[in-house]
């Protein structure tokens, strides 16, 4: 079945994000590996990816552990440095889907006020037909009520989906709800799906 909807995560698939990349640059990686085994920064990260306050959640962290709340609020304060580079050709990809008139929808663990902020700075976080936020949802991937949301708005049947992400747990809940996927590990595989699904020409994806 050609897919009628095609769904991009955005963390490692049109933006990267590798905080402890980050953190090797600026404290370097023996102090960032004692911090992250100190700390257990995912896990405030997943909490503002569910609803929590980007703000408030972090510095409250950061309040909890004195030994490292200047490098905790480095999570907030430097948080475009940490979610970058953009993926320019998994943008192109983006674009050039919308441009066949292909429905083309996020789905991605986020918080609310840093999508927000991130979209101030990266504008295709914008160009999407519909958005599937997990902060405004309140519940992050894999869960499958998150994608079970996604069926329900879009009201497009679990096979015509077609999705990629960087993690294969969340590649695997979709696919076992019968959606098409693809675990993404470099926008070159990912335009040769894309292809391979009569969605874009080899041209129109390169």
């Amino acid at each position: 079945m050609q897919p009628q909807a095609v769904i991009f995560d955005i963390g490692n698939v049109l933006i990267e994000w590798q905080p402890e990349r980050f953190y090797d640059q600026v404290i370097g990686p023996a102090r960032r590996r004692e911090m992250f085994a100190s700390v257990d920064l995912h896990a405030m990260n997943d909490a503002v990816d569910r609803g929590g306050h980007f703000t408030d959640t972090i510095y409250a962290t950061a309040e909890a552990y004195p030994e490292w709340q200047s490098e905790i609020r480095m999570w907030h304060d430097n948080w475009l440095e940490l979610a970058s580079p953009v993926i320019p050709r998994s943008v192109r990809l983006l674009r050039a889907l919308r441009a066949r008139g292909v429905p083309v929808f996020s789905l991605t663990n986020f918080g609310i006020q840093s999508f927000d902020f991130a979209a101030t700075h990266y504008d295709f976080l914008r160009e999407f037909d519909q958005q599937f936020i997990s902060g405004h949802l309140q519940v992050i991937k894999p869960d499958p009520r998150i994608y079970e949301t996604v069926e329900e708005t879009s009201g497009i049947a679990p096979g015509a989906l077609l999705f990629t992400d960087d993690r294969a747990e969340n590649v695997d809940m979709a696919a076992r709800r019968g959606w098409q996927t693809h675990l993404f590990e470099g926008p070159d595989g990912w335009a040769e799906r894309l292809v391979a699904a009569g969605l874009l020409s080899e041209s129109e994806a390169a």
